[in-house]
């Protein structure tokens, strides 16, 4: 950083032999994530009815943040506002690890992933420098994601914006800022206004089962390739249309979906599908809810 970034190694050194502590609480954290549960699971967590109606109110509050977010990125205020409720319950739960902590221990004592967290800690002393914070002070999640909208360090620096003009991206306290960065994120990644997400599917024989991608894969069969396999959909669809077909443990049987380009720019932004799901499901009940 000293070469790339011109920082002095007295402050790299103070920051990191000083301030930042090595967590073994962070460790564990890591190695069992929420992600790693079912989905019926997941979703008790997320999509409750305390979690929809604080999202009411949150969405009441900010309405007009987020009609402007919607008007000029082309995010839909429930989807926002969604993103925001599962990430720290609409700005209630933001992380009780120094970020300095987290990066600090995954980047230099967590070998799978220590390249990507030794270019997080990277990030954040830059972003902490352009933005006029002391990086030993900000608190997050275990992976040292931040702020209202929980971001990352190089998507704080990439993706955040302005959007209350006040001259500094602030996640932390602005919510103006959160919610226009979240937005910006997706349009960032390729949302597409007006266009689905998912929908609920059924599947008759066996042939489908030959359809279901690994991994977090931009859908790569359509509607035509779904149907002819033995998937059946609630509504009509355009047989070209980019479709993938997604799977997820229910309490008592599977659940079977149908996913659109949306649904992958939402695990962009956490990749996991079942993040994606619950993102979606959460939406959807604070939007019908706020009718």
């Amino acid at each position: 950083m000293q070469k790339r970034h011109g920082m002095e190694s007295s402050q790299i050194e103070a920051l990191l032999l000083k301030d930042a502590e090595y967590r073994q609480d962070i460790i564990d954290a890591i190695t069992r994530p929420a992600e790693a549960l079912p989905w019926h699971r997941y979703r008790e967590i997320f999509v409750t009815q305390e979690r929809i109606e604080k999202g009411v109110d949150f969405y009441q509050t900010h309405q007009d943040i987020l009609s402007r977010a919607q008007a000029e990125f082309g995010v839909p205020p429930e989807i926002i506002t969604a993103v925001i409720g599962v990430e720290t319950f609409y700005g209630r739960y933001r992380g009780r690890y120094r970020v300095i902590d987290a990066l600090r221990t995954l980047g230099f004592s967590y070998p799978s992933r220590q390249d990507f967290f030794q270019r997080e800690l990277e990030a954040f002393l830059l972003l902490s420098a352009e933005e006029g914070f002391n990086p030993a002070e900000p608190k997050g999640s275990y992976a040292g994601a931040m702020g209202v909208s929980q971001f990352i360090s190089s998507s704080y620096r990439a993706y955040a914006v302005d959007f209350s003009k006040s001259g500094q991206r602030d996640l932390f306290s602005d919510m103006a800022d959160a919610i226009g960065s979240v937005a910006n994120y997706f349009a960032e990644h390729r949302w597409q206004a007006g266009e689905s997400v998912a929908l609920p599917a059924r599947v008759e024989g066996d042939a489908w089962q030959t359809l279901l991608m690994p991994g977090l894969q931009k859908p790569q069969h359509t509607v035509a390739d779904l149907r002819g396999a033995g998937v059946i959909f609630d509504k009509m669809l355009a047989d070209e249309l980019a479709v993938r077909l997604l799977e997820l443990e229910g309490e008592s049987k599977s659940e079977y979906w149908v996913t659109f380009e949306n649904f992958y720019t939402i695990t962009r932004y956490n990749h996991s599908p079942l993040y994606a799901m619950a993102v979606f499901q959460l939406a959807e009940a604070i939007k019908e809810a706020s009718q």
